[in-house]
């Protein structure tokens, strides 16, 4: 079997691009017009109609206008774009706080999110897809622990974002790193060497000699 790289991992994070179109304004507004809405709320905009799209559109400004004075501010509108750009993050957030929040109480311990998300292997040390769910849950404790600022082992929504996203919160880059070199370091001797670089850099493909040969 000769085993080959395909594709090419990206662990750089990059901030998502607020669209793929052109910015030029002397052609269109359709780069604009993404980052006010979202790539993807944009999309579902090009169905409306002008008088739907403007029923929406007074909705939204609405929600951008923070204080409510009937002005749109030039921080109103850099908040709401920065919203609109990271609008995927909030949205996964949203989904799993409702998962995890066991008791309803607006704040998510690390005894709610274990049982919620380990209960049923813990009392099944051996699963049957040989997968080491011990070991995920010390690495989920350890994070829990890092997004928890003040330490009292319960996430307010901001730290439990922190925890499902911690390559967006400065104060989580150590353990952005710290995870990153664990998944490279195959050997676990503390160092990357080039083979476990270009491991993880690169996926393998396999083909065998006789498929070829078909």
């Amino acid at each position: 079997m000769d085993l080959k790289p395909t594709e090419k991992k990206d662990r750089v994070h990059h901030e998502p691009q607020l669209s793929d179109k052109v910015h030029n304004d002397a052609q269109s507004f359709d780069y604009d017009h993404d980052a006010f809405l979202g790539a993807e709320e944009a999309k579902t905009f090009d169905q409306l109609t002008p008088e739907e799209s403007k029923e929406r559109l007074g909705k939204i400004v609405s929600k951008i206008d923070g204080d409510k004075d009937g002005f749109v501010t030039v921080d109103e509108l850099k908040d709401w774009i920065k919203f609109a750009q990271k609008r995927w993050i909030y949205e996964d957030v949203e989904r799993q706080w409702k998962g995890h929040d066991l008791n309803e109480d607006g704040l998510v311990s690390w005894e709610e999110y274990k049982n919620a998300t380990y209960g049923y292997v813990l009392d099944d040390p051996d699963p049957d897809d040989g997968f080491n769910y011990k070991q995920m849950m010390v690495r989920d404790e350890r994070r829990f622990k890092m997004a928890d600022k003040d330490g009292d082992l319960i996430a307010t929504k901001e730290e439990f974002t922190a925890f499902l996203h911690p390559e967006e919160y400065d104060y989580m880059k150590d353990i952005v790193v710290q995870e990153t070199m664990e998944d490279i370091d195959k050997n676990a001797d503390g160092f990357i060497d080039l083979e476990e670089y270009i491991g993880d850099m690169y996926r393998t493909g396999g083909n065998c000699a006789s498929e070829e040969q078909l």
